[in-house]
C-alpha cells in the first residue's frame, strides 16, 4: 500500500465499498436459492393436482341410484314375490308361512337373516325393529 494517509483512507473506504455489494450479491444468491426450492415443490404440487384431476375425469360416471339390484337367487325372488303377493309389511314369522316353511326356528332365523340382508342391500326397509317391507311400502 501506499504510505501517502489519504490515498491509504481512500483505498480504505473503496474496499469497504466493494465488500457491501458483495454481501448484498451473496444474500440474494441464498434467496434465490430458498424461492427455486419453493418453485420446484410449487410445480410439484401442480402436477400432483393435474394428474389427480385426470385421474377423476377418467373414473367411469357411478350408476344413476334409481332401482336397486334385484338379487337373482331363487330364495330372495321368492321373497320378494311374497311382499309383492301380499302388498303389505310382514315379519319374518308372517313370510315363513307365507312362503308354506315348515315352523321350526331355524326357518326363521333363516328368513330374518335374508331379510336383513335385502334391507342392508337397499331392496327391503325396516321401518320398525323386524317389520320389513318394500321402499314404496
Amino acid at each position: 500500500m501506499s504510505e501517502n494517509p489519504q490515498i491509504t483512507a481512500v483505498l480504505e473506504y473503496v474496499e469497504s465499498r466493494e465488500r457491501e455489494p458483495e454481501e448484498r450479491a451473496g444474500q440474494l444468491r441464498g434467496r434465490i436459492e430458498e424461492l427455486t426450492a419453493e418453485l420446484v415443490e410449487f410445480d410439484a404440487e401442480r402436477e400432483n393436482q393435474r394428474v389427480t384431476r385426470k385421474t377423476l375425469l377418467a373414473l367411469p360416471a357411478p350408476a344413476p341410484a334409481g332401482e336397486p339390484d334385484r338379487p337373482d337367487v331363487p330364495a330372495y325372488q321368492q321373497i320378494l314375490a311374497a311382499f309383492a303377493d301380499t302388498g303389505h309389511p310382514m315379519r319374518a314369522r308372517d313370510l315363513r308361512q307365507a312362503l308354506d316353511l315348515t315352523i321350526v326356528p331355524k326357518n326363521t332365523e333363516g328368513i330374518r337373516s335374508k331379510l336383513k340382508r335385502l334391507t342392508a342391500r337397499g331392496i327391503l326397509t325396516e321401518p320398525e325393529p323386524g317389520l320389513f317391507a318394500p321402499p314404496s311400502s
